[in-house]
Order: structure tokens, then sequence, then C-alpha cells
């Protein structure tokens, strides 16, 4: 007998929307790199969230979404929106702006899956096995090799390494507060008000701090319109409802997946080397996401 109709979403969902996630999440650290050295960090995202907001909030509108009933609802949907869109993107492009490698950058965002598995417990209640651990810890040595031959720091600055680590901070603290208080909240609605919200500070860090330099070339054009409509709409959808429908260790596992995909996509579109070593530590990657997933 055919299962019903929505097991058979469910199962392609299951199967399909973490790859989706995967490439288009990964997509996001070569549209950074094509257009970040025409425009200084905040106000680069800036003018991407304000794109992005101006089709999501037309978009919630017109499907009639359920806006929150409370200052405290619309309250955690601001605080979600600026932990993930302007702490964590803003830490990555600060951090590579001022120097750091994107190998370095990309390992210690790689230690979010395992910081997130530890605090899931006391935040969430969710309970993570002796398997899951190992895998989150097969994962991260995979990310590791994958990122090795990129691991020069290069003219990094201490400001550099301070934006790391507030990245890292933002994609943990946010990724713990979408699921802890933004859960029950219509997602049209939630991230219409997430992305409205990091824009308005984006455009008063970028006037404030950058003099709101941007460079308006065709490369810049292309990577910020990839990113506002493929990655801020598609690749954060894609995670809203990872995080409703999965536990966050499991979800944010996949996270380990994203610097051997990019490796692979920078290969494929940039001629970047990818040697054996890195090519080992994306199955070891795929491995460890495999085991903490089961």
């Amino acid at each position: 007998m055919a299962p019903p109709p929505e097991h058979r979403e469910r199962d392609a969902f299951v199967v399909f929307a973490p790859a989706a996630f995967v490439f288009l999440w990964s997509t996001g650290f070569l549209g950074v790199k094509l257009g970040l050295p025409h425009a200084a960090p905040f106000s680069f995202l800036a003018v991407r969230f304000a794109i992005t907001a101006a089709l999501l909030v037309p978009i919630a509108l017109a499907l009639r979404a359920a806006w929150p009933r409370s200052a405290a609802e619309a309250g955690h949907a601001m605080v979600a929106g600026i932990l993930l869109h302007v702490v964590y993107i803003g830490g990555v492009m600060g951090g590579i702006a001022n120097g750091v490698s994107a190998g370095v950058v990309a390992l210690v965002a790689g230690l979010q899956p395992l910081i997130t598995a530890a605090l899931v417990g006391r935040i969430l209640g969710e309970a993570v096995s002796r398997l899951q651990w190992a895998g989150l810890a097969l994962g991260f040595a995979g990310v590791v090799l994958v990122v090795y031959a990129k691991l020069a720091v290069g003219e990094a600055t201490t400001v550099g390494f301070a934006f790391t680590a507030m990245a890292l901070a933002g994609v943990t603290a946010g990724t713990l507060y979408q699921k802890r208080f933004c859960a029950r909240l219509d997602m049209r609605a939630g991230l219409s008000i997430q992305f409205v919200t990091a824009c308005a500070l984006c455009f008063a860090l970028g006037a404030a701090l950058e003099d709101f330099r941007i460079d308006w070339t065709g490369e810049f054009v292309f990577a910020v319109l990839w990113l506002s409509l493929v990655v801020s709409m598609g690749a954060f959808t894609l995670l809203m409802l990872l995080l409703r429908r999965g536990a966050a260790a499991r979800v944010t596992s996949l996270f380990y997946l994203t610097p051997p995909t990019t490796a692979a996509l920078g290969w494929l579109l940039f001629g970047e080397t990818l040697g054996a070593l890195a090519l080992a530590g994306m199955a070891v990657a795929v491995a460890g996401v495999a085991l903490a997933n089961r």
C-alpha cells in the first residue's frame, strides 16, 4: 500500500532539504569572496538585506502571514535576526576583511556544532547520544583536513580575530535562540522581521564605521543579488524549516559539510586547488554528519 501524501512529503523533505541547504549555504562563501573586495562589510550587508527585505515583506503580506501578536514575539524575531544575520555574517565578513584567512574562519565556525551539542541539553532539553558526539567529532576532524592547506594566518589583525570569534558566537547563539523562542512564529513574518531589523542595523553600522563604501561593479552587483535572493531567502528559509523539524545538534552538524562543498565549488568555478588531504577530509566530514544524524 502506498504511503499517505503527508508521509511522502516528509520523506522528500528529509532527503532533499538538507542537501539543498548545504549547497545554497556554501555558495554564500563564494558570493562573499566575489563581492567583498568591492564593498566594506556592513555596507555590503546593508544592501543585501535591503533587497531581501524588499522582497520578503510584500510576499508575507500577500500570503497573509500571521504577524506577531505581542511585542515579545516580535522582539524574539528581531534578536534572532541580529544574531544570525548581523553578528554571524558580519563577523565572517569582518574577519576576512581584516586579514583572517577563509580557512581559519571556516575552522573557527566549524566549532559551532560541537558547542551547540554541549548546550542543547541545558537550553532546549535535547539529548545528544554518544554516537552523535562521535559523529560531531569526526565531522570537525573532516573540516580540519579540508581547510588545513588554507590555515595560514596571513595579514590577520586582532580586530580580524575578534570578528571571527563574534561570528562563532553569533551563529551558535542565533541557532539556539531561533529554536528556543521563534519555533512557533509564522516563518514568513519572522524572516521578514529578521531581515528588516538586520538591514536597519547594518545601514547604521555602515554609515557610522565605513562611510558606506561600495564600488558598484558587475561582480558586486551579481554577488549581492545572489546572496540576497538565493542565500538569504533560500538557505535561511531551509535552515528555519530544518530547525523546526529536527533536533538542533543534528541540524547544525550539516554546517560541517559547507567547507567541503565550498572547496569543491571553488575548484569547479575558480580553479582552486583541491588536494588529496582535502578530498579525504570531505569523506571524513560526510561520514561524521551521517553518524550524527543516524
